[in-house]
């Protein structure tokens, strides 16, 4: 998957493991920056204020351009956090923030034993979370006659597009945005409806959510 193609968490999404009467309760949810980041951690926190450990792991963006956060609040070191956080590096996801949440259930598990229970809690909401796409796309405009407005309007569909906005004056002016990947074909094909006269202009290149059973971009973000 292209640097600026990579999946995410679609929403937030919850899972619980138990091991040795400890229960541990995995949060995953999309988060963009490290404010948001930040603000989900707390969030859960305070949900579960009364939890022995709430353990945190995120990674804003993707690839070379990252950004990785853990800690253990209050575990042993090295027994919580980061192994949460080899976890995310190597699912391939992107904008991902997990809390794993452990009420102490009065058998210690050991250093090895906590390490595989945090992966585990990890690995577990990953399995059921669902996912999306951030994709770079291209904001486009062009103006259209009415006689060829259901025609580009299909056309806009059929190249997995999605219409933003239609101004109706002499001639309808469509915004649309599609992934950069598909626009050419779009272009190409808009010309050849035309014949020519038509084209669409790109106003803005910038990211989109989709999700992944889709290629219609959903979300500016």
């Amino acid at each position: 998957m292209t640097q600026n193609r990579y999946p995410i968490p679609a929403r937030e999404t919850r899972t619980e493991i138990q091991v040795a009467n400890s229960r541990f309760i995995a949060t995953a949810a999309p988060v963009f920056s490290v404010e948001e980041a930040r603000a989900f951690i707390a969030r859960i926190r305070q949900e579960f204020s009364d939890a022995t450990h709430n353990v945190p792991a995120y990674l804003i963006g993707h690839g070379s351009s990252v950004i990785a956060h853990c800690n253990d609040d209050g575990e042993p070191s090295g027994t919580a956090g980061r192994p949460m956080l080899a976890v995310l590096q190597g699912s391939g996801l992107g904008d991902i923030a997990v809390v794993v949440t452990r009420y102490f259930g009065g058998t210690k598990l050991g250093t090895g034993g906590l390490v595989r229970a945090y992966s585990d809690a990890v690995k577990a909401v990953l399995a059921v979370l669902p996912l999306a796409e951030k994709v770079s796309v291209h904001v486009v405009m062009m103006a259209t006659p009415y006689a060829l407005l259901e025609r580009v309007r299909l056309l806009i569909q059929a190249h997995n597009g999605r219409i933003l906005d239609e101004t109706f004056a002499a001639d309808v002016t469509i915004t649309a945005q599609f992934a950069t990947t598909r626009f050419p074909a779009f272009q190409n094909a808009l010309r050849e409806l035309s014949h020519g006269q038509l084209a669409a202009e790109i106003i803005e290149t910038t990211e989109a959510i989709m999700p992944l059973s889709s290629s219609a971009p959903t979300d500016n973000q």
